[in-house]
């Protein structure tokens, strides 16, 4: 099967590669990139004018399967991040059962063998039923195929099972992925703390709940000499330590979604559901940060941390509503129209973000378009508008902050082991 894509500017930050030209794929993997070939295929995408990148890596998503199909399967997951150009997602393990041992973890990947779109890779509990308290069995996680660690939804409250979980995770070239929230912090907030939620009048959540387990989770990291990842950053002073810790010659490295990027607390009024998320909306200083970790290299990864809950679970009063945001189908335009066409990143800097990055800090030999890599591709039209139509998500969730919104630069074709599986927004697997 030989496929060719045409005249796109193909962009590889994994090989410093920025140019006009075409991409050869042939069996799956990529055999050529030149100025112009010339060979017979059995199929030629036009690409002039697009956008050609790596296939795009989501390291931060909730699947719900098993246990919350009525929110989102392996099946409309995966074709959601078809359809938002994503290849590789990684999930994460708060499921019904928790991704804590084999059996759950085996369960994932057959189903997305059987009816994923794009690739899954599961990531497992740090402890047994992400309840803080006991080491999950994480060699034998990693003997199933998990990809890092984390407890997400919910921190690890005791920094000793923190520190060994970072020790133990080290001995099987395993990241720890860390949600840092303080509970006793955060209890009863509903949004984040300032004047918006005080004119609201609805109970805020401090920084310093994120903060302050930030701060935690790099000393441990320093202690122990151990990986770390910070999940889905939200504040000015967590941006300012990751950026410290960093300087120093941590191994740590971060995530931003696109939603603490582009909303403020403002988002809030209104009392739109959508807008409560984990951790909240926080001011324009801390997303002024967050763009500005994001421009200097602190924050490693756009991730999404899509999380999809059903219709009935949203509409209710703002207080009663779970966290969570999808983010998939978003994510593409968000980053085009927020950040490169803002000049916060170049093509090149947005897209390590999406590829290259995320590959590296799970262990994968993705998100390049290296000659003879896997053929996994995205081409995005950077020109083309649309309204953000939440009726149209494959997502079952449909709790996006973004809808109706008017947004620039969407992916137009997904690739995925050489194989087309969305096209013009059609998901053709």
């Amino acid at each position: 099967m030989r496929l060719l894509i045409k005249g796109g500017r193909i962009i590889d930050p994994a090989n410093n590669l920025d140019s006009i030209g075409d991409v050869l794929i042939v069996d799956g993997k990529i055999a050529e990139i030149s100025e112009n070939i010339e060979v017979q295929v059995n199929k030629t995408v036009d690409a002039e004018g697009m956008i050609v990148t790596p296939g795009l890596i989501d390291m931060h998503v909730h699947f719900r399967e098993p246990g919350y199909e009525h929110k989102e399967t392996i099946a409309t997951g995966t074709r959601a991040a078809a359809a938002g150009g994503f290849t590789s997602v990684a999930c994460m393990p708060n499921t019904n059962p928790i991704n804590d041992n084999q059996a759950v973890c085996s369960l994932i990947k057959q189903k997305a063998k059987e009816e994923g779109v794009v690739k899954v890779f599961p990531i497992g509990a740090v402890t047994k039923g992400s309840q803080g308290e006991e080491l999950a069995e994480i060699g034998e996680l990693k003997e199933a195929g998990v990809v890092a660690l984390s407890d997400d939804g919910k921190p690890i409250s005791n920094g000793e099972i923190m520190r060994r979980a970072l020790e133990y995770a080290q001995m099987f070239n395993l990241t720890i992925i860390s949600h840092a929230e303080d509970l006793n912090l955060a209890v009863g907030g509903f949004m984040h703390e300032g004047y918006v939620s005080t004119v609201l009048g609805l109970r805020g959540i401090p920084s310093a709940a994120e903060e302050t387990m930030v701060a935690r989770d790099i000393i441990l990291a320093e202690l122990t000499g151990s990986p770390l990842h910070i999940a889905h950053l939200s504040t000015a002073g967590s941006v300012r330590m990751a950026r410290d810790a960093k300087a120093r010659g941590l191994m740590v490295t971060a995530e931003a979604t696109p939603h603490h990027f582009t909303l403020t607390d403002e988002a809030v009024v209104g009392y739109h559901t959508a807008t409560k998320v984990n951790p909240p909306l926080r001011s324009s200083s801390d997303r002024d940060a967050i763009l500005a970790g994001l421009k200097d290299g602190t924050i490693d990864v756009i991730a999404t941390d899509h999380a999809p809950h059903a219709r009935e679970e949203k509409e209710v009063e703002y207080a009663y509503a779970p966290n969570g945001m999808v983010g998939l189908e978003t994510a593409v335009p968000l980053v085009v129209s927020q950040l490169i066409n803002q000049g916060i990143l170049t093509w090149s800097e947005a897209i390590a973000k999406l590829t290259v990055n995320p590959a590296r800090i799970l262990g994968l030999p993705l998100g390049t378009l290296s000659i003879g890599s896997t053929a996994d591709v995205t081409i995005i039209d950077p020109q083309q508008e649309a309204v953000v139509d939440t009726a149209k998500f494959q997502s079952m969730g449909k709790n996006s902050a973004f809808s109706g919104w008017k947004l620039q630069g969407w992916p137009i074709c997904t690739i995925v082991d050489g194989q087309i599986v969305m096209q013009s927004g059609k998901i053709l697997a």
